[in-house]
């Protein structure tokens, strides 16, 4: 397996309600990093975290508005406990952002939106491949049945309609017969609601 070189944050925005600054810090104190809090002007505050193992640190500016505190950060961290953090900053608190893991030889490009990964892509000198791509399959049949026109629909029901009367000429089941019934009962319904 190929060895993590270091990890870069291209961009990464969050904003952090000012009652859940505490369970910030708290994330920050779970992965055994120092922690060092400083309180600015205007009420932001600068986080400081720093790994005791290679002596790493970043700085976190928050900047208060309107009742959260805001992030803008860029870094390059080589040590874990950092990039766990930061990681998971990222998905509790909904932020965006642009993640490189570079590795030896190729770079993994991770784009976060509202906390989700949704596109990874492994790059390779010019070359850059797709691996994942997160696709609202539902959003997307959502928005192509709100497209059709209500006269599409009124024919599509009309042709139905006329199936159902076919198949109701053709049965001889009694069953079959109340059960196209029906059916021919909820079109004609629909029909009347949609030609209103």
């Amino acid at each position: 397996m190929a060895q993590r070189v270091a990890t870069e944050y291209v961009n990464a925005n969050l904003t952090v309600p000012e009652t859940d600054m505490p369970r910030l810090l708290a994330l920050c104190g779970a992965q055994q990093l120092r922690l060092q809090v400083f309180v600015l002007e205007n009420g932001n505050q600068e986080v400081v975290l720093e790994d005791d193992a290679g002596g790493e640190s970043i700085r976190l500016t928050f900047e208060r508005s309107e009742g959260n505190y805001r992030c803008r950060l860029t870094c390059r961290v080589v040590q874990p406990k950092l990039t766990n953090v930061l990681r998971k900053m990222v998905s509790a608190f909904k932020g965006d952002a642009v993640v490189n893991r570079i590795y030896e030889g190729f770079t993994m490009v991770y784009h976060y939106m509202q906390g989700a990964v949704i596109r990874i892509a492994e790059c390779k000198g010019n070359a850059v491949r797709t691996v994942f791509e997160y696709r609202d399959t539902l959003g997307r049949m959502e928005a192509q049945f709100q497209l059709c026109s209500v006269e599409e629909e009124i024919g599509r029901l009309k042709q139905s309609v006329n199936e159902l009367l076919d198949r109701r000429n053709r049965a001889a089941d009694p069953g079959s017969i109340r059960e196209i019934d029906e059916r021919l009962k909820y079109h004609s319904r629909l029909l009347f609601v949609l030609e209103a």
